[in-house]
């Protein structure tokens, strides 16, 4: 074979391979235009089962009773019924500081007097890419002290938010077992679930690490834990029908593989930084709010099922709007 025989041959391989690229890309956003089309039911709204995650602020000692107060107003008339509020993270070795959260107790305790019967949780995690090393069973012994140790100060729960756990991480399973005796209510935010097949290989390969995980996985997870908040937001897809069908594809693959006892949440995006042209106004939490009515539509009645939204300090009144108007009471 000559070298220009060669050339050419590579070249043709390199368009192919362009091509391929082209219309996967294609036959993607033509799926998730498709699921984001129809008329959700009127029944397929919120059962008051949703959840908001809050910033560190409340319980490092900025907050007053007043600001619990005032969020008690905003919140009274909703269907959010946990709260997720931002307490650690842990050290790099797994432990947890307790000045990290001095005003938790008091937190807590102003929930409870303020808005009874909304259940809080100390969302505790840390980047496991090169900071905490999950694999090592000390750290694990480490975060299970830290988590005895928090719960001291009252909360109804542990939220677990660690970022990026890869498909199949048996150390996290063994995390979740461990912690499960320790708390009466246990929740994880999880990477969303691999929307078709090859793409989670494909974009590993991307990134370095898994951005989805496997339905066998997340199962997994799902069956040790109360409560999984897929982060469906950061979908890099730059428009809002795309980022809706995108929803709608983890609802639906998730509503199968989560016990009907188990609460389903999915993540709604109140938060205007994603830092890409376009993705504020593609991801929004009308579209999230209208993709999980869409899936639930297709799905079925499903009582333990809602929305959580990221984040309380970035939420706009647009935000809570749309929350109310396409969720709490869709027209």
């Amino acid at each position: 074979m000559t070298t220009r025989t060669a050339l050419r041959r590579g070249l043709r391989l390199v368009a192919l391979a362009a091509a391929l690229v082209v219309l996967s890309a294609g036959l993607l956003a033509a799926a998730h235009r498709l699921k984001f089309t129809g008329e959700p039911a009127g029944w397929a709204k919120s059962t008051g089962h949703d959840a908001l995650w809050l910033g560190h602020m409340w319980v490092d000692g900025r907050r007053t009773e007043q600001d619990v107060e005032e969020l008690a107003v905003r919140l009274r008339r909703t269907g959010i019924e946990d709260l997720y509020v931002h307490s650690g993270p842990f050290e790099r070795d797994g432990s947890l500081r307790p000045d990290k959260y001095p005003s938790a107790r008091n937190f807590v305790s102003w929930v409870r007097k303020h808005l009874p019967g909304v259940r809080v949780s100390a969302w505790l995690g840390q980047a496991v890419d090169g900071t905490l090393d999950l694999d090592d069973a000390r750290a694990r012994e480490r975060v299970l002290a830290g988590v005895r140790q928090i719960l001291a100060q009252g909360f109804d729960g542990v939220h677990y938010n660690f970022e990026p756990i890869g498909d199949g991480d048996a150390e996290f399973l063994e995390l979740l077992d461990r912690t499960r005796p320790l708390t009466k209510l246990l929740s994880v935010s999880t990477p969303q679930i691999e929307p078709y097949p090859l793409m989670r290989p494909a974009a590993r390969a991307v990134l370095g690490h898994d951005k989805y995980w496997s339905q066998d996985y997340f199962k997994a997870v799902a069956a040790r834990s109360d409560q999984v908040a897929i982060m469906t937001y950061d979908a890099f897809l730059p428009l809002a029908d795309l980022y809706g069908g995108h929803v709608v594809r983890q609802a639906e693959l998730a509503m199968p593989l989560v016990p009907r006892d188990r609460l389903l949440l999915i993540g709604a995006p109140a938060y205007h930084d994603h830092g890409v042209p376009g993705l504020d106004a593609a991801e929004s939490v009308a579209t999230a709010a209208r993709a999980a009515r869409l899936a639930l539509t297709e799905y079925g009645s499903r009582e333990l099922f809602g929305l959580a939204l990221y984040v309380d300090f970035a939420a706009t009144e647009q935000d809570w709007r749309e929350y109310r108007d396409a969720w709490l009471q869709p027209g």
